[in-house]
């Protein structure tokens, strides 16, 4: 049988489309989830319900220290992070895409499906096609032209397991959530940054995923995430660092990363000159940033900058 590898998040869309490409196609699925740091129950979650749902194979990748190092450092030197642009999944879509590619390859499979209704004109089809050129690329959501009831009710016909949110199984799943309640007293914490990426928090250096983990139960404490934290001290330490800002600093570099995601172009020259002049900059940042952290706000404290680290090479005798 023809087999296809579909780029699998475990939505609606990408559940149903297990059976829709097996019934089209005559083919066998094999689901492919990128973890990004999406906690190991909600992937395990996921992975069953691909089995379940008639994927042959349903592989979970884990890429969270590629993420944080290739992509979350990329968008914070130009200021994707911030609360006002939600960049999450957007920022994913080249990721995923390579390994969507990289295990079709391993599969010997040379046909890849995805779940964005947009079809051709999606940033994550057009950056599979950049990845691979040759590789056929399929997105049922964009043919089969079925409303969200209408794709429940497919799913129900065909004893898909569907997520939470379309299961039916009461008012639990579109019930409000109840506020968690926020700690009563302020956090102050120091993020230390180094050419522009941050290694250290509260004097504590450490790898950026664990930083990130270890600022989100903090900042989550406070009702803040973890990621427009950072954002907002590193853009306060360049604001301290850089007297005249350029073209190439945040946040004004934004728009131009945004385009590139937006076009499928992360795998070109483009973003590679978008990130050398970036970094330019980023040799300047330095420093560390005292963050208070209380009921939903983020404010800036103390910005100390420093000289960036000289590494010298030692000469050959």
């Amino acid at each position: 049988m023809t087999r296809i590898v579909l780029a699998y998040s475990g939505g609606l869309e990408t559940s149903i489309a297990i059976p829709w490409l097996a019934e089209r196609h005559g083919a066998e699925i094999i689901a492919v989830t990128v973890d990004l740091g999406q906690g190991k129950d909600v992937l395990e979650e996921i992975r069953d319900r691909a089995l379940a749902t008639g994927a042959l194979r349903a592989h979970v990748v884990d890429a969270r220290d590629a993420f944080a190092r290739d992509y979350i450092v990329r968008a914070l030197k130009a200021g994707l992070l911030a609360e006002r642009t939600p960049i999450a999944a957007s920022l994913a879509h080249p990721l995923i895409a390579q390994k969507v590619v990289e295990i079709a390859n391993i599969e010997q499979v040379s046909t890849v499906a995805h779940g964005d209704a947009a079809g051709q004109a999606s940033p994550l089809d057009r950056t599979i096609r950049a990845v691979d050129p040759i590789m056929t690329v399929l997105a049922p959501a964009a043919e089969w032209a079925m409303t969200q009831e209408a794709q429940i009710d497919y799913a129900l016909q065909r004893h898909v397991t569907l997520p939470v949110a379309f299961s039916g199984l009461g008012d639990r799943a579109s019930a409000p959530r109840v506020a968690t309640a926020l700690a009563g007293e302020p956090a102050y914490i120091d993020i230390a940054i180094e050419r522009g990426v941050p290694v250290g928090v509260n004097g504590v250096m450490m790898p950026l995923l664990d930083l990130i983990g270890s600022l989100g139960i903090i900042a989550g404490a406070h009702g803040v995430g973890s990621l427009p934290a950072l954002q907002k001290a590193h853009d306060a330490l360049e604001t301290a660092a850089i007297a005249a800002p350029g073209e190439f600093s945040s946040p004004r570099m934004a728009e131009s990363y945004l385009r590139v995601l937006r076009e499928g172009g992360w795998f070109t020259p483009a973003r590679q000159t978008l990130d050398a002049n970036a970094d330019v900059v980023q040799q300047q940042v330095s420093g560390t940033v005292r963050l208070t952290l209380f009921r939903g706000n983020c404010g800036v404290g103390d910005v100390q900058v420093l000289a960036p680290r000289t590494i010298v090479l030692a000469k050959k005798s």
